[in-house]
């Protein structure tokens, strides 16, 4: 069995293009295999998986959950909100009596940069990290590339802008990190109160106008703005955000050229995204879902081989 470089998946600035090559390889077959009339696989039999969210989510959960499920692994679900953290457990005292239960592999999602990493450091089990804070969110990244390069061929050479809240987004800088590993060229856009200070330093051109971001790019990944994460007011309100930020059929119109939309979900419709785009023939936002499954199926296989 083909593995990847690393004993984790815990952010794309510690894989290599090679994984990502060969994670797309491996995403294509399972792609397949959820297509057919019979959408399971025996390939995680032996394995046991645990969901640690302690945040919360929907999508990963659930995309992660059905991979695994596709797989035949053994599943344990565990989410913060009733658990014994609340009562003052710590982090790897939770992960701990989770591994006593002979756990293999832990995904993990949690509000602290970093602690997929601290783990890693202190467990023995494999972790993926699910989205660490505001820091990464790698298997994110990875399907929104492999939906492009599933459309596109190859990422070499294409022009991807990434637009909304850069600032709290771990979907950006994922993002960012693999689209440029696989030769792509990025933009980042958005009001200059959402764009980090430190962005230019990734290598990414750097564009306020949406206009002349769409103008510029070939597929435009679009971004929620993330009120839940925002302490203090970044712009006036989300009605004005929309006028200036929000994409619809009629500035699409305007770009004189076809683009790709893309968007990891969930949408705020009416104010990065308006549903005339967001369900037009532009975009490929359900195919990203779909894409989901079968890149977390492959991620897991793939590092499962290492047990």
């Amino acid at each position: 069995m083909s593995q990847l470089s690393q004993k984790h998946l815990l952010g794309i600035k510690d894989i290599t293009r090679k994984d990502i090559e060969l994670i797309f390889e491996t995403a294509a077959s399972f792609k397949e295999v959820i297509n057919r009339p019979i959408k399971k696989v025996p390939s995680l039999r032996d394995i046991t998986i645990a969901n640690i969210f302690f945040e919360n989510s929907t999508r990963t959960k659930l995309s992660f959950e059905l991979a695994e499920k596709r797989l035949s692994a053994d599943i344990i679900n565990f989410s913060s909100s009733g658990s014994s953290v609340k009562k003052g457990e710590t982090l790897l005292d939770t992960v701990n009596n989770i591994l006593a239960m002979k756990v293999d592999m832990v995904v993990m999602r949690h509000s602290s940069p970093g602690a997929p990493h601290f783990l890693a450091k202190h467990i023995d089990a494999t972790i993926v990290n699910a989205g660490d804070g505001t820091h990464e969110h790698p298997t994110q990244a990875l399907l929104d590339t492999f939906s492009i390069h599933q459309k596109y061929g190859s990422l070499e050479g294409l022009k991807v802008a990434i637009i909304g809240d850069i600032l709290h987004s771990r979907v950006a800088i994922s993002n960012i990190l693999a689209l440029k590993l696989l030769g792509a060229e990025v933009m980042v856009c958005g009001p200059n109160t959402l764009l980090p200070k430190y962005i230019g330093s990734l290598g990414v051109k750097v564009e306020l106008d949406v206009k002349s971001a769409l103008q510029w790019c070939d597929i435009a990944n679009v971004l929620r703005i993330q009120l839940e994460r925002q302490q203090i007011k970044y712009f006036p309100s989300l009605r004005e955000y929309s006028l200036y930020y929000g994409i619809n059929k009629r500035l699409l119109e305007e770009v004189d050229k076809e683009i790709t939309i893309m968007h990891p979900g969930p949408i705020n419709r009416g104010v990065e995204l308006n549903s005339d785009v967001a369900d037009s023939n532009h975009s490929i936002i359900l195919e990203q879902v779909e894409n989901g499954v079968a890149v977390r199926m492959a991620v897991l296989y793939l590092l499962a081989g290492r047990h």
